[in-house]
């Protein structure tokens, strides 16, 4: 009884997975179907077939089918936008969490829509940042409280200025503006509002997406730009109260003549570390920062780029039977070495940090005995000449490229650590579009 009972229970399940694979839906998209699901799908149906059972099996086909045709669907979904403006160089289609792959039309304008105008709004933010420190309205913010516009201080610290009728003024005008002028409609493409058409400028004539694709392009691009740089200017104002001027040049320093300060940001201390003017804590944070720079330049291109095409031969750990050809990459890694592994790697730190890269007082900071420019010289491992430059202004210019190409890995390899915990691509899916 309970073998019949299994058997009618299969047979209904493939009927149904049989009219869900391959007769066509009048309503609702299907779920789509992951990899592994399918995976377990067809070990479903080899079992099956195996036992001499033919209802299971003939669920286990269906459920490979629906699920194969799912994945088609959701590939398909993935690269319905490709084409749509904004997917520009370097990233090209960029949707790491996956918000668009359900291929919804609807859903992907209303996202673009409120992209190009939070664009807008933080450019014009931007501006507010700026133009205020070189002009003012004149007259009065609120003349019951005797409040001018020269009396409120800029960024952050004016919204405590503001008074409440000031605060509902503003927000009956950006009603009237999202009710009548800019409202977005059907017939439209994003952001071409009919009181402010082309790139948002007032009484402008209707955009062409075929005429005006470069410039609605720059346009996108330029918000995102203008996002990021207002949340910048925001966090900097908030956590070290700079506006103005001192938020974006370098402000006056008894290091500025140092290497490392040099163009778009010069000298740059916003925490005012070195503010007293100490030269012994100045070269020991210069000496870190180098030191820190050699280190992620090896982390981001030999650590993430090189095993993706070089593995060591034989085992990472013998007594485990651990390969290094089967050590998972990026972050991954790190639970999957032993104990002892950790262990050798703190001692191989510690022993060069004590006896290789110690700092001598009297050497520049990254210079050490035995090792010459860019920190290669003799050691246990390998047996280079140190490289010397005795041209003063050739040298000069290299150490400069050195810290700067340092800081460009630290932000690099920082960049790729949060690529890999939130995405969890790496390899050349992390640096190349994908298609």
């Amino acid at each position: 009884m309970a073998k019949s009972m299994g058997l009618m229970a299969a047979a209904a399940s493939a009927a149904y997975l049989c009219r869900e694979a391959f007769v066509p839906s009048s309503g609702a998209t299907e779920a789509p179907a992951s990899p592994a699901l399918l995976r377990g799908a067809e070990r479903v149906g080899q079992r099956s077939t195996s036992g001499g059972t033919v209802l299971p099996s003939l669920c286990g086909a269906a459920l490979v089918a629906s699920a194969a045709s799912s994945l088609k669907r959701r590939k398909a979904a993935c690269k319905a936008f490709e084409n749509e403006m904004g997917a520009t160089l370097p990233f090209k289609y960029f949707d790491p969490l996956g918000m668009a792959k359900d291929g919804d039309q609807e859903t992907f304008r209303r996202r673009r829509i409120a992209e190009i105008k939070n664009g807008r709004v933080a450019m014009m933010a931007c501006m507010g940042y700026i133009a205020p420190e070189y002009f003012r309205w004149p007259g009065y913010c609120s003349p019951s409280t005797d409040l001018k516009f020269a009396d409120i201080p800029n960024g952050t610290q004016a919204l405590y200025k503001m008074p409440a009728e000031a605060w509902a003024q503003i927000a009956c005008f950006i009603g009237f503006l999202e009710l009548f002028p800019m409202r977005q409609e059907k017939d439209r493409i994003p952001g071409d509002a009919p009181g402010f058409g082309k790139l948002g400028l007032p009484f402008a004539t209707k955009a062409d997406p075929e005429k005006n694709c470069r410039s609605l392009d720059a346009e996108i691009n330029n918000g995102r730009l203008a996002m990021v740089a207002i949340t910048g200017m925001i966090s900097q104002n908030a956590f070290f109260g700079t506006t103005g001027p001192d938020m974006w040049l370098p402000g006056a320093s008894a290091f500025e003549g140092e290497l490392g300060v040099q163009a778009p940001v010069g000298y740059w201390d916003p925490l005012g570390l070195s503010a007293d003017g100490d030269v012994e804590a100045f070269k020991r944070r210069r000496a870190v920062e180098l030191k820190h720079g050699r280190i992620y330049w090896l982390a981001s291109q030999i650590g993430y780029i090189v095993p993706e095409y070089f593995r060591w031969p034989g085992y990472l750990s013998p007594e485990k039977g651990l390969k290094f050809a089967d050590m998972p990459h990026g972050i991954a890694a790190v639970s999957k070495v032993p104990l002892e592994g950790w262990v050798q790697i703190a001692l191989f730190i510690g022993h060069m940090e004590g006896y290789f890269w110690r700092q001598d007082a009297k050497r520049a900071p990254g210079d050490y005995e035995g090792y010459g420019f860019l920190g290669v010289g003799k050691n246990f491992i390998f047996n280079f000449e140190p490289i010397e430059f005795k041209d003063p202004e050739v040298k000069k210019t290299k150490l400069r490229a050195e810290i700067a190409n340092g800081r460009l890995a630290m932000v690099a390899l920082m960049a790729m650590l949060f690529q890999n915990g939130t995405v969890g691509t790496t390899g050349p899916a992390m640096w190349l579009p994908a298609a």
